[in-house]
């Protein structure tokens, strides 16, 4: 991914997953530990996309150290998101389905706005469109 929006198409898949989480989840509204189901959802843009957003915006416009990227990065990855729901299953003992808080959170990133890898080469937030850019 290339820092720019997702195509539609790519995006139409993200919605669906994230309607299935959605839908999968309130089927089991009873079942969610919806504190655990809040945790897991805001940890995502807590570490890894709100400290860059922060150091974006009071940098006036100057590059910002990478990490910031990287961190996005590492936290919008459905990979790191395996490995945090494996982890979360052996230390909780099983799967739950407050964990389908993650991929809502990844879809609904991804589908909703498009957002992919922030590459550490351009800004963190997107640049708005130019009129008559392609």
């Amino acid at each position: 991914m290339s820092g720019r929006p997702l195509p539609w198409p790519t995006r139409a898949e993200y919605l669906a997953l994230m309607l299935a989480a959605a839908i999968l989840l309130l089927l089991h509204a009873r079942e969610v530990a919806w504190l655990r189901a809040g945790v897991a959802f805001a940890a995502i843009d807590l570490i890894g996309y709100l400290p860059g957003a922060r150091a974006d915006r009071r940098s006036g416009g100057r590059p910002i150290a990478r990490v910031y990227h990287h961190l996005y990065n590492v936290t919008h990855s459905f990979l790191t998101l395996g490995v945090v729901a494996a982890a979360w299953a052996l230390i909780g003992g099983g799967l739950e389905w407050a964990m389908l808080a993650m991929p809502l959170h990844l879809a609904g990133d991804r589908g909703l706005f498009g957002n992919g890898w922030k590459p550490s080469t351009r800004a963190f937030e997107r640049e708005p469109a130019t009129e008559g850019a392609s």
